[in-house]
């Protein structure tokens, strides 16, 4: 009977670590993970790829078409995609098979936004400016926005509104793209209306309206702000009422302004593509407001970024450079110094949306190769590359890593690859 129990006990503990194990695994709630940077932060990975790559899990079918990533939270997957007729949708995806778990409809067109998961709730902007919010596990609608009715907003060209919303705290922060609402907080829970950001005259350069960009924080001379690329460049709101706080048009351009800035300590690091360049930014007090500083600017033929995004490692960073092109390079953030690269094709062609887990930088092409390249700026050194299990179209929506599992979508395919070290 004694050993029953013990046996009893043991079951029970084991059965409870189960379920700890369950909640507490990894999780990529937002656009380019958790902090919003690009950096996985997993260990144990593949150091090496042969030429037909990783093992491949599984493969799943059905979910449209457009360029959302991923966000995954309590086992559920959640993207975006266009269905036949038009119609948008929200999709829930069970994490360990790809088999959709439920789907929402979010208006029409092809969407671009990478839902973002706080709690069980799921928060994702269709292509028209529709802003919903859904239960995690059925996809119920809680509340819904739209950018052009509700904010008088606009987009500055045709692409579609792309973001993916900022969950900070009880707010969700938004950027609806009006001149008396560039950004926005809503009440997360309810959409209501806490502030909205009245912004001057940006600049010459570029279009007014919201860019393809994502917000971030940062607390550049102790105040803690938003952070966005608009369609005038570089703006920056503070997080308590929303007050314009300063701005930077140069790195504007009129067809798309689209990577998500970098924030560290004082500075802000920025790109754009179609022929602009990239900038430092130095963000300093000025009497009882901040000012931004350029600290240097990079002209186009040194560095620009796409849409792939930057990834900031120590003091370098690491991107894909060239206008539809993803020639590897490294620079050293605070001086604008080239350390490696940007002259090198790769292994893949066009623009590469660019990924960092456990000392590698994981490049996928827009041509459907993947390749794995170390994130050192010692040298450019290529550990592998293989061509993905599908190709519907450009390659574009960044990769995620998750429990040494690295998730692609593909239009409307998803795949799921096992990297870890074997």
């Amino acid at each position: 009977m004694r050993l029953s129990k013990w046996f009893s006990r043991v079951a029970l503990a084991l059965a409870l670590a189960g379920t700890v194990a369950s909640v507490s695994a990894a999780e990529w709630t937002s656009w380019r993970g958790p902090k919003r940077d690009g950096i996985a932060p997993e260990k144990g990975l593949q150091k090496e790829w042969s030429e037909t790559g990783p093992p491949l899990v599984w493969k799943a079918d059905g979910y449209g078409n457009g360029y959302s990533s991923l966000a995954i939270s309590q086992g559920i997957m959640v993207t975006m995609g266009q269905r036949k007729g038009g119609t948008a949708f929200v999709i829930g995806i069970n994490q360990a098979d790809g088999k959709e778990v439920w789907a929402t409809e979010i208006g029409r067109g092809e969407p671009n936004c990478t839902p973002t998961i706080d709690g069980g709730l799921v928060y994702a902007l269709g292509r028209e400016g529709d802003l919903v919010c859904c239960n995690l596990k059925t996809g119920t609608v809680v509340w819904s926005k739209n950018y052009k009715k509700d904010f008088g907003g606009s987009m500055m060209s045709g692409w579609g509104y792309s973001e993916s919303p900022l969950i900070d705290g009880d707010r969700l922060i938004c950027t609806p793209g009006s001149n008396d609402a560039m950004i926005a907080a809503l009440n997360k829970k309810t959409g209501e209306v806490i502030w909205k950001s009245t912004v001057p005259n940006l600049g010459s350069k570029g279009n007014g309206g919201a860019a393809y960009s994502s917000v971030v924080i940062s607390h550049a001379g102790g105040v803690k702000q938003y952070v966005q690329l608009v369609g005038k460049g570089i703006v920056s709101v503070a997080a308590d009422d929303g007050r314009f706080l300063w701005n930077y048009n140069r790195i504007a351009n009129g067809t798309a302004n689209i990577p998500t800035p970098i924030v560290k300590d004082n500075f802000v690091f920025c790109s754009t593509g179609y022929g602009t360049g990239t900038a430092l930014l130095e963000i300093k007090k000025d009497g009882t407001g901040l000012v931004a500083e350029e600290k240097y600017f990079l002209n186009a033929d040194q560095m620009q970024n796409h849409h792939g995004g930057m990834v900031l490692i120590g003091d370098h960073v690491y991107c894909g450079h060239g206008h539809n092109n993803g020639f590897p390079l490294c620079i050293e953030w605070k001086t604008g110094k080239v350390v490696w690269g940007g002259k090198q094709r790769g292994p893949g062609s066009g623009s590469a949306a660019v990924l960092m887990a456990d000392g590698n930088l994981y490049f996928r092409y827009e041509d459907g190769k993947m390749a794995l390249i170390e994130a050192t700026p010692s040298e450019y050194r290529l550990k592998g590359a293989f061509e993905l299990a599908s190709k519907n179209g450009k390659s574009w929506p960044h990769p995620v890593i998750v429990d040494g599992l690295m998730y692609i979508r593909d239009h409307n395919t998803l795949l799921c690859y096992d990297v870890r070290a074997k």
